[in-house]
């Protein structure tokens, strides 16, 4: 029996990771009987079903899940080798556009040095990206790629590093009750209108940010809605509610009349490096390489 063609795994794999034939053939650029003729010749070389497709859903069978298991990783190093090798026969020029939401911190900073290290042909430009919009730049193309806060849920935004996984505060006035307390729990937040974010941010994002209710069940207050973390702080100072922040950012935007307390039993905040699954380039794959390296993350 003849081994599999690249194609057929490459359909396997984009099917696998969707559990949609359409959108698998969307990702490969290939119509959705094409992604079933593949699939078929996979099987038939296999000699078993690897997914199982009813009206309503797509799921793998065990003998798919065990194959998805083993070829994953293998299959995304033969890519990656195969990039690098062709990177560094034509080079890495022109110029890559970064966007970043908050403060560049030095993580950031050094992948930058170290990107611009490996590729002195490729110049990095850095933008500030809105605390409102951090996925409208990528989308419209005026960044390559983008250093923004999680969540990501985006079937158009390739995902790449996770990062800088780190408690959240929240930033209240000085004359707030909580401004005395060494710190709360996320129940207390129903004790605080919180700040939040305004459109075009998606709402999933919005309410990552600024959630309504807590994990008990309680409903947190709504404070003002704002499109930048200076406007923000501005009408925390004005105790017009309380902000949640990473405790770096508290750090680097410390104010006088500014409190920060650690809340517990949030999730964590992360920041992730983003591009746009139709506008991937030798210099995004390039500088998520630079932020896994730095960061030691997955690229």
């Amino acid at each position: 029996m003849s081994n599999p063609e690249i194609r057929e795994l490459e359909a396997f794999l984009a099917l696998a990771d969707e559990l949609h034939f359409g959108r698998a053939g969307e990702r490969l650029h290939l119509s959705q009987s094409r992604i079933s003729q593949l699939l078929r010749a996979l099987e038939s070389r296999i000699g078993g079903r690897l997914v199982d497709r009813t009206s309503r859903r797509v799921r793998l069978t065990p003998l798919g899940e065990r194959l998805h298991t083993g070829l994953r990783a293998a299959f995304d190093a033969i890519v990656e080798t195969i990039g690098e090798v062709r990177e560094a026969a034509r080079g890495v020029g022109g110029v890559l556009r970064i966007g970043f939401q908050g403060t560049a911190n030095d993580p950031f900073m050094r992948a930058v040095t170290a990107f611009r290290d490996r590729h002195p042909d490729c110049a990095a430009e850095i933008v500030e990206l809105p605390l409102s919009d951090p996925f409208g730049a990528v989308h419209r193309g005026e960044v390559d790629v983008a250093v923004v806060l999680m969540p990501v849920r985006d079937d158009a935004l390739v995902v790449g590093p996770v990062f800088s996984a780190r408690p959240l505060v929240l930033a209240v006035s000085d004359r707030h009750p909580y401004a005395r307390r060494p710190g709360i729990g996320v129940e207390d937040l129903a004790g605080c209108p919180l700040i939040g974010v305004s459109p075009p941010a998606p709402e999933y994002w919005r309410l990552a940010q600024a959630p309504v209710v807590t994990p008990g069940g309680r409903a947190v207050p709504a404070g003002p809605a704002v499109g930048s973390l200076q406007e923000g702080l501005a009408l925390v100072r004005a105790g017009r509610g309380g902000m949640l922040l990473c405790d770096p950012t508290a750090d680097y935007y410390g104010s006088h009349a500014v409190a920060f307390v650690p809340v517990a039993g949030l999730p964590e905040s992360a920041l992730a490096l983003v591009w746009h699954r139709n506008h991937e380039t030798a210099r995004t794959r390039g500088f998520a390489r630079s932020l896994a390296a730095v960061t030691g993350t997955a690229g």
